[in-house]
């Protein structure tokens, strides 16, 4: 996935987020509205989610030193849940608790029409906004469906904008049922409603958000056919006659670790086994670019282990 495609996404949702948080703001000032409040915060989480990756985009750059050998490039995750936490609990338990109260305590919306133009246009931003993540994404995912690829991805900024964005136009067409069903009816309890189905679909979102950012940082291998081309590209090299154990980490989202023990005839010298080695790591660097960091044992073959 492309680094730079995913700073491209998160940039457009941040314009797009900051001017719909104020509108709307400036909407639920002039109607009362519980939906459009829950919708302003829901901006506002999603401006400092934007915000946040930058930051961590930015500071994963920083040179690997003796105290990170591996680098910095897993701050990316723990930004990516740090997204994930201030999503849940910001946007979702505050629009729950906010759909609750008016519940309980209903009023009448005033100035109706202002909820409903800014929640049109908004829609009309956040589109545009969904739009560059998905043409960004697309360049990325090949034949993969959106879901796998969101599931499948090992760079947090692209899924994480992609749910951002479709969890916001689900929210604003919530919103603006809730709006519309308090004006004509005329409970204001319908204006709750759509406040804490906004809320509910936060609180699922960022769930799955700080599940996925979990096993990265825990530390996640390389895709299953990045590691049959790692596989296919050591047992390719003319010292190695078979792979006896490969293991493969994500020590950030564009650089893998890549550990082998290969089998290798007897009969090599030092020279030789030194030289197929240094082979074996430019044949595997050619065939999976992000294997930065590359370690191969060479042993005996003493058949299947």
């Amino acid at each position: 996935m492309s680094t730079e495609g995913g700073k491209k996404a998160v940039i457009a949702a941040l314009m797009a987020n900051i001017g719909i948080a104020i509108s709307k703001f400036i909407a639920f000032f002039f109607t009362g509205s519980s939906s459009m409040l829950s919708e302003a915060i829901h901006s506002v989480a999603d401006s400092s989610n934007q915000v946040l990756l930058l930051i961590g985009n930015k500071r994963s750059l920083k040179p690997a030193d003796e105290k990170h050998p591996f680098g910095y490039g897993r701050r990316r995750f723990v930004y990516g849940f740090v997204v994930a936490v201030v999503l849940f609990l910001v946007g979702g338990l505050f629009s729950l608790y906010e759909g609750l109260h008016k519940w309980q305590n209903p009023e009448a919306l005033s100035d109706w029409w202002i909820a409903v133009l800014v929640l049109a246009v908004a829609i009309v931003l956040e589109t545009f906004s969904f739009r560059t993540a998905l043409r960004e994404t697309n360049k990325s995912r090949g034949n993969k469906s959106l879901a796998r690829f969101v599931k499948d991805s090992r760079q947090p900024e692209l899924p994480v904008i992609l749910l951002e964005d479709a969890g916001a136009l689900c929210g604003l067409v919530f919103a603006l049922i809730g709006v519309g069903m308090a004006v004509i009816t005329g409970d204001g309890r319908w204006d709750a409603v759509g406040a804490m189905a906004v809320g509910t679909l936060l609180v699922v979102i960022a769930v799955f958000l700080a599940m996925e950012m979990a096993t990265m940082l825990v530390g996640e291998s390389a895709l299953p056919e990045e590691v049959e081309a790692i596989r296919a590209a050591l047992e390719a090299a003319p010292l190695i006659e078979r792979v006896i154990h490969l293991r493969t980490m994500h020590v950030g989202p564009d650089e893998l670790l890549v550990g082998a023990k290969v089998a290798i005839r007897g009969s090599e010298t030092a020279a030789g086994i030194a030289a197929g080695i240094d082979g074996a790591e430019r044949a595997l660097r050619a065939a999976v670019p992000t294997a930065r960091y590359i370690f191969i044992e060479p042993d005996m073959d003493r058949g299947p282990s």
